[in-house]
Order: structure tokens, then C-alpha cells, then sequence
């Protein structure tokens, strides 16, 4: 009985010393965008051969602004922060993001991005693109970015 009383303390003692230890939280995933499609529904394009390049980029359109028509040559995919923004396709599709939304862009097809809210949009742009490739190309005789006449449709 005394071996038992010995024993029966550190367990009280452990139980109660882990009942008051802090809780840590666990990781979590979260898949934000997966696809073999651009937003408006075709295929994406294979990835270019030779030297790939990764980047990342945030763009902010301020209230009211716009990006000018424009295409992207690389895959590419984005995660909007803050705003709401309207991508407009030149076939006129239009697709409307929320902070948290994410979309696969649309690759070598013009489209313009239009802020119609009162706050900054806040985008976050990953291009999975090739070496001396640049991210986007305007389109000839496009209106100036920030231009309101620049993303009508």
C-alpha cells in the first residue's frame, strides 16, 4: 500500500500539470486554386521549354482605377488580398474576386482588371513563367492603365 501511495502522486501531479499546458494549435492547409483550365474555362497552355522563372508580384489598383488590356505569355495565378476586382475578357466574360478569392489568369488572351470600389484591390500574382519572358504585354493602341475608358466593355 505504501508503493501505491509513492506512485499515486506523480500521476496526480503529471495530470494536473497537463491539464493546464498550453494548447498549441495545429498547421493547416488550405488548397486555395487547383486547375487545368484558366478561369474562363479552356485548357492552359503547356509550360514553355528552356529556363523556368518564378515570380511573385503585388499589385495594387487604387479605387476606381483600372489595368489596361493585356495578356499574360506564362501560367500564372493570384490571390486577391483586399478590394473587389473585375477581370473582364475581351470576348467580354467577366469574373468578380472577394479577398480570398483565388484564380488561374488567363495566358496569352487580353483581358483588363477594373476596381470599382472606394478601397485599394490588393493582388498577389504567381507566374511560373521562363527566363526573359515578361509578365505581361499591352495590347497596341490600349488605353493608359489607370484609365477608367481602359477596361470598358
Amino acid at each position: 500500500m505504501t508503493a501505491l501511495k509513492y506512485l499515486s502522486l506523480p500521476l496526480i501531479c503529471l495530470f494536473a500539470v497537463s491539464a493546464f499546458a498550453e494548447v498549441k494549435p495545429s498547421v493547416e492547409v488550405q488548397k486555395l486554386a487547383q486547375s487545368e483550365k484558366m478561369w474562363d474555362g479552356t485548357p492552359l497552355p503547356a509550360y514553355p521549354s528552356g529556363q523556368p522563372e518564378i515570380t511573385v508580384i503585388k499589385v495594387t489598383i487604387p479605387p476606381h482605377g483600372t489595368l489596361a488590356w493585356h495578356k499574360h505569355p506564362s501560367i500564372n495565378a493570384g490571390y486577391l488580398l483586399s478590394g473587389t476586382l473585375t477581370v473582364i475578357s475581351e470576348d467580354g466574360k467577366q469574373l468578380v474576386l472577394k479577398p480570398g478569392d483565388a484564380l488561374i489568369e488567363l495566358v496569352d488572351k487580353y483581358h483588363c482588371g477594373r476596381n470599382d470600389g472606394d478601397d485599394p484591390v490588393e493582388i498577389v500574382v504567381f507566374y511560373a513563367g521562363k527566363h526573359g519572358v515578361p509578365l505581361s504585354v499591352a495590347r497596341q493602341g490600349s488605353a493608359n492603365y489607370g484609365s477608367r475608358e481602359s477596361c470598358a466593355h
